[in-house]
Protein backbone atom coordinates (compact mmCIF):
# COMPACT_ATOMS: atom_id res chain seq x y z
CA UNK A 1 0.00 0.00 0.00
CA UNK A 2 1.72 3.27 -0.92
CA UNK A 3 1.80 6.18 1.27
CA UNK A 4 -1.15 8.70 1.11
CA UNK A 5 0.55 12.09 0.40
CA UNK A 6 -2.81 13.86 0.40
CA UNK A 7 -3.02 12.95 4.91
CA UNK A 8 0.56 15.37 5.18
CA UNK A 9 -1.00 18.21 5.89
CA UNK A 10 -3.36 17.00 8.30
CA UNK A 11 -1.06 14.09 9.47
CA UNK A 12 2.61 14.42 9.10
CA UNK A 13 4.14 11.27 8.34
CA UNK A 14 6.08 9.71 11.92
CA UNK A 15 9.80 9.27 11.46
CA UNK A 16 11.08 6.68 14.39
CA UNK A 17 14.55 7.53 14.70
CA UNK A 18 16.78 5.13 16.74
CA UNK A 19 20.29 6.25 18.02
CA UNK A 20 22.53 4.74 20.42
CA UNK A 21 22.69 8.13 22.13
CA UNK A 22 21.57 11.65 21.04
CA UNK A 23 24.09 13.60 22.29
CA UNK A 24 26.00 15.43 20.43
CA UNK A 25 28.02 13.73 17.30
CA UNK A 26 27.99 13.11 13.11
CA UNK A 27 24.67 10.81 12.53
CA UNK A 28 22.70 12.68 15.52
CA UNK A 29 23.84 16.16 14.18
CA UNK A 30 23.14 15.17 10.07
CA UNK A 31 19.82 14.11 11.37
CA UNK A 32 19.25 17.57 13.11
CA UNK A 33 20.25 19.29 10.07
CA UNK A 34 17.63 16.85 8.04
CA UNK A 35 15.01 17.91 10.92
CA UNK A 36 15.41 22.05 10.87
CA UNK A 37 15.29 21.84 6.88
CA UNK A 38 12.03 19.68 7.17
CA UNK A 39 10.46 21.69 9.68
CA UNK A 40 7.21 20.89 10.46
CA UNK A 41 6.58 18.06 7.42
CA UNK A 42 7.41 15.54 9.38
CA UNK A 43 6.78 14.23 12.78
CA UNK A 44 10.23 13.13 14.42
CA UNK A 45 10.06 9.94 17.38
CA UNK A 46 13.43 10.16 18.89
CA UNK A 47 15.13 7.72 21.01
CA UNK A 48 18.05 7.01 22.69
CA UNK A 49 19.43 3.65 23.96
CA UNK A 50 21.97 5.55 26.18
CA UNK A 51 19.07 6.98 28.78
CA UNK A 52 18.88 10.28 28.81
CA UNK A 53 21.61 10.82 26.14
CA UNK A 54 19.92 13.70 24.60
CA UNK A 55 22.26 16.77 24.43
CA UNK A 56 21.67 17.10 20.32
CA UNK A 57 18.04 17.91 20.96
CA UNK A 58 19.32 21.26 22.11
CA UNK A 59 20.23 22.04 18.02
CA UNK A 60 16.41 21.24 16.86
CA UNK A 61 14.99 24.21 15.96
CA UNK A 62 11.12 25.65 17.32
CA UNK A 63 9.52 23.96 13.41
CA UNK A 64 10.46 21.00 14.30
CA UNK A 65 7.96 18.44 15.78
CA UNK A 66 9.52 15.92 17.84
CA UNK A 67 9.14 14.03 20.76
CA UNK A 68 11.49 11.79 22.78
CA UNK A 69 9.13 8.42 23.32
CA UNK A 70 10.27 5.68 25.89
CA UNK A 71 11.60 2.42 24.53
CA UNK A 72 13.18 -1.10 25.62
CA UNK A 73 16.37 -1.24 27.03
CA UNK A 74 18.38 -2.35 24.90
CA UNK A 75 21.14 -3.23 27.17
CA UNK A 76 19.43 -5.70 29.48
CA UNK A 77 17.38 -9.73 29.19
CA UNK A 78 17.63 -11.89 26.84
CA UNK A 79 18.58 -11.15 23.02
CA UNK A 80 15.17 -12.86 22.24
CA UNK A 81 13.01 -10.78 24.53
CA UNK A 82 14.62 -7.66 23.52
CA UNK A 83 13.55 -8.54 20.05
CA UNK A 84 10.40 -9.28 21.19
CA UNK A 85 10.26 -5.60 23.01
CA UNK A 86 11.02 -3.87 20.08
CA UNK A 87 8.24 -5.29 18.12
CA UNK A 88 5.84 -4.51 20.35
CA UNK A 89 7.06 -0.85 20.82
CA UNK A 90 7.48 -0.26 17.57
CA UNK A 91 4.05 -1.34 16.56
CA UNK A 92 2.70 0.88 19.72
CA UNK A 93 4.32 3.72 18.17
CA UNK A 94 3.07 3.05 14.66
CA UNK A 95 5.98 4.99 12.74
CA UNK A 96 5.86 5.12 8.70
CA UNK A 97 9.27 4.85 8.81
CA UNK A 98 11.85 3.34 10.86
CA UNK A 99 15.58 4.90 10.38
CA UNK A 100 17.97 3.21 12.85
CA UNK A 101 21.82 4.21 13.19
CA UNK A 102 24.66 2.18 13.24
CA UNK A 103 25.67 -0.64 15.71
CA UNK A 104 23.89 0.83 19.02
CA UNK A 105 20.20 0.13 17.00
CA UNK A 106 21.04 -3.22 14.91
CA UNK A 107 18.78 -5.07 17.18
CA UNK A 108 15.71 -2.97 16.01
CA UNK A 109 17.05 -4.15 12.31
CA UNK A 110 17.01 -7.52 13.38
CA UNK A 111 13.62 -7.32 15.03
CA UNK A 112 12.49 -5.74 11.55
CA UNK A 113 13.85 -8.75 9.78
CA UNK A 114 12.02 -11.47 11.87
CA UNK A 115 8.79 -9.77 12.77
CA UNK A 116 8.60 -7.00 9.94
CA UNK A 117 8.24 -3.32 11.50
CA UNK A 118 7.14 -1.75 8.30
CA UNK A 119 9.96 0.31 5.97
CA UNK A 120 13.53 0.77 7.86
CA UNK A 121 16.47 2.44 6.37
CA UNK A 122 19.61 1.80 8.17
CA UNK A 123 22.36 4.12 8.67
CA UNK A 124 25.79 3.09 9.35
CA UNK A 125 28.73 6.11 9.87
CA UNK A 126 31.51 3.89 10.72
CA UNK A 127 33.36 1.83 13.75
CA UNK A 128 34.19 2.99 17.09
CA UNK A 129 37.85 2.60 18.82
CA UNK A 130 36.32 -1.24 19.51
CA UNK A 131 37.17 -1.80 15.61
CA UNK A 132 39.84 0.58 14.83
CA UNK A 133 41.95 -2.67 13.52
CA UNK A 134 39.24 -4.15 11.94
CA UNK A 135 35.32 -5.11 12.74
CA UNK A 136 34.52 -7.85 15.35
CA UNK A 137 33.70 -10.89 13.60
CA UNK A 138 30.34 -11.27 15.64
CA UNK A 139 28.99 -7.68 14.52
CA UNK A 140 29.73 -8.68 10.99
CA UNK A 141 28.15 -11.96 11.30
CA UNK A 142 25.03 -10.25 13.01
CA UNK A 143 25.14 -7.49 10.53
CA UNK A 144 24.66 -9.96 7.85
CA UNK A 145 21.76 -11.73 9.32
CA UNK A 146 19.95 -8.27 10.73
CA UNK A 147 20.37 -5.98 7.16
CA UNK A 148 17.99 -7.71 4.84
CA UNK A 149 15.64 -6.37 7.72
CA UNK A 150 16.48 -2.72 6.37
CA UNK A 151 14.73 -1.58 3.06
CA UNK A 152 18.02 0.21 2.43
CA UNK A 153 21.60 0.49 3.96
CA UNK A 154 22.56 4.70 3.70
CA UNK A 155 26.00 5.14 4.02
CA UNK A 156 28.03 8.37 3.76
CA UNK A 157 31.81 6.97 2.30
CA UNK A 158 32.60 4.83 -0.40
CA UNK A 159 34.73 3.21 2.31
CA UNK A 160 31.74 1.87 3.74
CA UNK A 161 29.70 0.92 0.61
CA UNK A 162 32.68 -0.64 -0.17
CA UNK A 163 32.59 -2.63 3.55
CA UNK A 164 28.54 -3.44 2.95
CA UNK A 165 29.28 -4.76 -0.61
CA UNK A 166 32.07 -7.20 0.28
CA UNK A 167 31.83 -7.71 4.66
CA UNK A 168 28.61 -7.50 4.58
CA UNK A 169 27.23 -8.77 1.37
CA UNK A 170 24.53 -6.39 0.72
CA UNK A 171 23.66 -6.16 -2.43
CA UNK A 172 24.84 -2.39 -4.51
CA UNK A 173 21.04 -1.90 -5.66
CA UNK A 174 19.91 -1.83 -1.50
CA UNK A 175 23.24 0.14 -0.67
CA UNK A 176 22.49 4.21 -0.76
CA UNK A 177 25.45 6.60 -0.61
CA UNK A 178 24.74 10.30 -0.02
CA UNK A 179 28.08 12.17 1.19
CA UNK A 180 27.42 14.47 4.61
CA UNK A 181 26.66 18.37 3.36
CA UNK A 182 28.01 21.69 4.82
CA UNK A 183 26.35 25.09 4.33
CA UNK A 184 29.02 26.18 1.90
CA UNK A 185 27.44 29.89 1.69
CA UNK A 186 28.13 30.20 5.89
CA UNK A 187 31.95 29.95 4.87
CA UNK A 188 31.67 33.22 2.73
CA UNK A 189 32.21 35.47 5.96
CA UNK A 190 34.94 36.38 7.63
CA UNK A 191 35.11 35.18 11.10
CA UNK A 192 35.74 37.58 14.22
CA UNK A 193 39.40 37.46 15.42
CA UNK A 194 38.22 36.56 18.84
CA UNK A 195 35.91 33.81 18.08
CA UNK A 196 38.26 31.36 19.75
CA UNK A 197 37.96 31.86 23.45
CA UNK A 198 41.02 33.48 24.81
CA UNK A 199 42.91 33.93 20.93
CA UNK A 200 43.33 36.89 18.92
CA UNK A 201 43.62 35.83 15.40
CA UNK A 202 45.72 39.50 14.75
CA UNK A 203 48.70 38.56 17.19
CA UNK A 204 50.20 37.45 14.08
CA UNK A 205 50.39 33.93 15.18
CA UNK A 206 50.47 30.62 12.62
CA UNK A 207 47.42 28.59 13.71
CA UNK A 208 46.98 25.13 13.03
CA UNK A 209 43.71 23.79 14.43
CA UNK A 210 41.25 20.92 14.13
CA UNK A 211 37.70 20.15 15.42
CA UNK A 212 37.24 16.58 16.47
CA UNK A 213 36.34 15.17 19.33
CA UNK A 214 38.98 14.40 22.31
CA UNK A 215 38.53 10.54 21.76
CA UNK A 216 41.23 7.95 21.81
CA UNK A 217 40.34 7.12 18.33
CA UNK A 218 41.12 10.54 17.05
CA UNK A 219 44.78 10.34 18.27
CA UNK A 220 45.28 13.89 18.97
CA UNK A 221 48.63 13.01 20.84
CA UNK A 222 49.90 12.41 17.14
CA UNK A 223 48.32 15.89 16.53
CA UNK A 224 50.41 17.12 19.33
CA UNK A 225 53.56 16.28 18.28
CA UNK A 226 53.72 16.34 14.94
CA UNK A 227 52.80 19.94 15.37
CA UNK A 228 55.88 20.12 18.18
CA UNK A 229 58.05 18.71 15.27
CA UNK A 230 56.89 20.73 12.68
CA UNK A 231 56.07 24.23 14.28
CA UNK A 232 59.63 23.42 16.47
CA UNK A 233 60.75 27.36 15.68
CA UNK A 234 58.02 28.80 14.08
CA UNK A 235 55.84 31.81 15.80
CA UNK A 236 52.93 29.25 15.97
CA UNK A 237 50.19 27.47 17.91
CA UNK A 238 47.61 24.81 18.17
CA UNK A 239 43.94 24.95 18.40
CA UNK A 240 42.02 22.25 19.42
CA UNK A 241 38.21 22.28 19.32
CA UNK A 242 35.90 20.10 21.46
CA UNK A 243 35.54 17.78 24.10
CA UNK A 244 36.00 13.89 25.82
CA UNK A 245 37.91 12.06 27.73
CA UNK A 246 41.55 12.81 26.28
CA UNK A 247 41.75 16.52 27.37
CA UNK A 248 43.91 15.71 29.83
CA UNK A 249 45.99 12.89 27.83
CA UNK A 250 46.08 15.33 25.57
CA UNK A 251 47.69 18.33 27.69
CA UNK A 252 50.30 15.69 29.57
CA UNK A 253 51.63 15.07 25.78
CA UNK A 254 51.93 19.02 25.11
CA UNK A 255 53.98 19.22 28.30
CA UNK A 256 55.89 16.62 27.53
CA UNK A 257 56.71 18.03 24.06
CA UNK A 258 57.46 21.48 25.92
CA UNK A 259 54.64 23.34 24.09
CA UNK A 260 52.29 23.34 26.71
CA UNK A 261 52.17 26.98 26.59
CA UNK A 262 51.33 26.83 22.53
CA UNK A 263 48.20 24.10 22.82
CA UNK A 264 44.83 25.69 23.18
CA UNK A 265 41.97 23.25 24.34
CA UNK A 266 38.82 25.03 23.74
CA UNK A 267 36.47 22.92 24.34
CA UNK A 268 33.10 22.48 21.99
CA UNK A 269 32.32 25.32 20.06
CA UNK A 270 29.33 25.45 17.94
CA UNK A 271 28.81 26.37 14.35
CA UNK A 272 32.74 25.98 12.97
CA UNK A 273 31.67 28.73 10.54
CA UNK A 274 32.15 31.18 12.83
CA UNK A 275 36.02 29.78 13.71
CA UNK A 276 37.19 27.52 10.98
CA UNK A 277 38.93 29.94 8.92
CA UNK A 278 40.86 31.34 12.02
CA UNK A 279 43.10 28.67 11.10
CA UNK A 280 45.84 28.85 8.60
CA UNK A 281 46.11 24.56 8.45
CA UNK A 282 43.15 22.08 9.06
CA UNK A 283 44.69 18.96 10.96
CA UNK A 284 43.59 15.50 11.13
CA UNK A 285 45.60 12.69 12.74
CA UNK A 286 42.89 10.48 13.28
CA UNK A 287 43.30 5.84 13.20
CA UNK A 288 39.82 5.55 11.53
CA UNK A 289 37.23 7.75 9.92
CA UNK A 290 34.74 7.46 7.51
CA UNK A 291 33.88 10.75 6.09
CA UNK A 292 34.69 13.76 8.93
CA UNK A 293 32.89 16.52 8.61
CA UNK A 294 34.92 18.41 10.18
CA UNK A 295 37.37 17.97 7.00
CA UNK A 296 35.07 19.02 4.40
CA UNK A 297 33.52 22.43 7.31
CA UNK A 298 37.51 22.94 6.70
CA UNK A 299 37.54 22.56 2.76
CA UNK A 300 34.58 24.72 2.82
CA UNK A 301 36.41 27.68 4.60
CA UNK A 302 39.03 27.42 1.90
CA UNK A 303 41.82 26.06 4.04
CA UNK A 304 44.56 23.08 3.38
CA UNK A 305 44.84 19.83 5.46
CA UNK A 306 47.10 17.68 6.69
CA UNK A 307 45.53 14.21 7.07
CA UNK A 308 46.47 10.95 7.69
CA UNK A 309 45.21 8.73 4.83
CA UNK A 310 42.25 6.79 6.45
CA UNK A 311 38.67 6.23 5.34
CA UNK A 312 37.35 8.71 2.34
CA UNK A 313 40.00 11.28 3.09
CA UNK A 314 41.75 10.60 -0.37
CA UNK A 315 38.44 10.66 -1.78
CA UNK A 316 37.24 13.78 -0.51
CA UNK A 317 40.30 16.23 -0.75
CA UNK A 318 40.78 17.88 -3.89
CA UNK A 319 44.05 16.25 -6.00
CA UNK A 320 45.97 19.25 -4.62
CA UNK A 321 45.84 18.39 -1.05
CA UNK A 322 46.28 15.10 -1.49
CA UNK A 323 50.71 15.12 -1.39
CA UNK A 324 50.13 16.50 1.78
CA UNK A 325 48.45 13.25 3.27
CA UNK A 326 50.35 10.38 5.08
CA UNK A 327 50.14 6.82 6.68
CA UNK A 328 48.66 6.99 10.08
CA UNK A 329 52.46 5.38 11.04
CA UNK A 330 54.28 8.48 9.77
CA UNK A 331 54.30 11.33 12.22
CA UNK A 332 57.66 12.78 10.37
CA UNK A 333 55.86 13.01 7.15
CA UNK A 334 52.56 14.48 8.43
CA UNK A 335 55.06 16.57 10.48
CA UNK A 336 56.89 17.54 6.92
CA UNK A 337 53.93 18.27 5.48
CA UNK A 338 52.36 20.09 7.66
CA UNK A 339 55.79 22.48 8.12
CA UNK A 340 55.38 23.61 4.49
CA UNK A 341 52.10 24.20 4.77
CA UNK A 342 52.60 26.33 7.85
CA UNK A 343 55.80 28.08 5.90
CA UNK A 344 53.90 28.83 3.13
CA UNK A 345 50.71 30.97 2.41
CA UNK A 346 50.53 31.31 -1.50
CA UNK A 347 50.84 27.74 -1.72
CA UNK A 348 48.12 27.96 1.67
CA UNK A 349 45.81 29.77 -0.68
CA UNK A 350 46.00 27.73 -3.71
CA UNK A 351 45.16 24.25 -2.04
CA UNK A 352 42.33 25.87 -0.05
CA UNK A 353 40.89 27.31 -3.15
CA UNK A 354 40.81 24.04 -4.79
CA UNK A 355 39.30 22.72 -1.34
CA UNK A 356 36.21 25.15 -1.38
CA UNK A 357 35.68 24.54 -4.98
CA UNK A 358 35.51 20.82 -4.63
CA UNK A 359 32.72 21.20 -1.65
CA UNK A 360 30.48 23.46 -3.98
CA UNK A 361 30.91 20.75 -6.29
CA UNK A 362 30.13 17.45 -4.27
CA UNK A 363 29.42 18.60 -0.64
CA UNK A 364 26.57 20.99 -0.23
CA UNK A 365 23.96 20.75 2.16
CA UNK A 366 21.63 21.18 -0.09
CA UNK A 367 22.52 18.04 -2.01
CA UNK A 368 22.48 16.08 0.71
CA UNK A 369 19.02 17.53 2.23
CA UNK A 370 17.46 16.71 -0.76
CA UNK A 371 18.83 13.36 -0.98
CA UNK A 372 17.62 12.02 1.94
CA UNK A 373 14.55 13.29 1.30
CA UNK A 374 13.85 11.35 -1.62
CA UNK A 375 15.47 8.16 -0.22
CA UNK A 376 12.64 8.11 3.07
CA UNK A 377 9.59 8.91 0.45
CA UNK A 378 10.71 6.08 -1.78
CA UNK A 379 10.70 4.19 1.44
CA UNK A 380 7.87 5.29 2.53
CA UNK A 381 5.88 5.23 -0.66
CA UNK A 382 7.30 1.22 -1.35
CA UNK A 383 4.69 0.64 1.93
CA UNK A 384 5.14 -2.23 4.15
Amino acid sequence: MRFDWNEIAVKPPRLLHVFSTFNVGGPQMRAVQLMNAWGARYHHLIVSVGRGELAARERLEATVVADFPAFPDLKSGSLVSRLWAIRTRVRELKPDLVLTYNWGAMEVVMSARLFGLGPLIHHEDGFGPDEINGQLPRRVWFRRLALPGARRLMVPSRTLERAARQVWLRPQALTGYIPNGVAVDLYDFAPSPTALPRLNRTDGLLQAGTVAGLRPEKNLKRLVRVFAAAAHDLNARLVIVGTGPEHDGILAEAQACNIADRVHLTGFLADPHRYAGLFDVFALTSDTEQFPISLVEAMAARLPAVCTGVGDIGEILSPENLPFVADKGDEAALAEAMRKLLLDANLRGHIGAANRARVERDFSLATMISAYEQAYVAAMDSGA
